[in-house]
């Protein structure tokens, strides 16, 4: 057996260079990533909460606790949206026809053309 054994002789000072930026640029990248991971969830309730515009509210008027519409309106109104966005979609049959080709020969599904038929040929 023959053995292998590795020399640094050969090994000069620009190879360790390459080595160490090497590494430093795959540790810094993988630093980054997780970084960006890891700060991501803060970054996008951020831009949420910028793009959001609060509400102003005269000076002077506060939100009364009980609301001034009646039950039998909201259910008028419920029922009014309901309708509405029913009547946004087709009625369907739900009945599905399968219409049989009448020519089912395909060269794709031939048997005469497999592999099986080049071994045969050559008798």
């Amino acid at each position: 057996m023959s053995e292998i054994i590795f020399d640094f002789r050969f090994v000069e000072s620009i190879h360790w260079i390459i080595v160490l930026v090497g590494y430093l640029v795959v540790f810094i990248a993988l630093a980054m990533l997780v970084y960006i991971f890891v700060y991501i969830p803060r970054i996008m309730e951020f831009v949420k909460n910028r793009k959001q515009p609060k509400p102003v509210t005269p000076v002077g008027s506060e939100k009364k606790g009980n609301s001034d519409i009646s039950g039998e309106v909201n259910a008028a109104i419920s029922t009014a949206l309901f309708l509405y966005f029913n009547e946004l979609h087709d009625e369907e049959d739900r009945v599905v026809t399968i219409k049989k080709v009448s020519k089912t020969y395909s060269p794709w599904s031939s048997k005469i053309y497999g592999l099986n038929n080049m071994y045969h040929s050559k008798k």
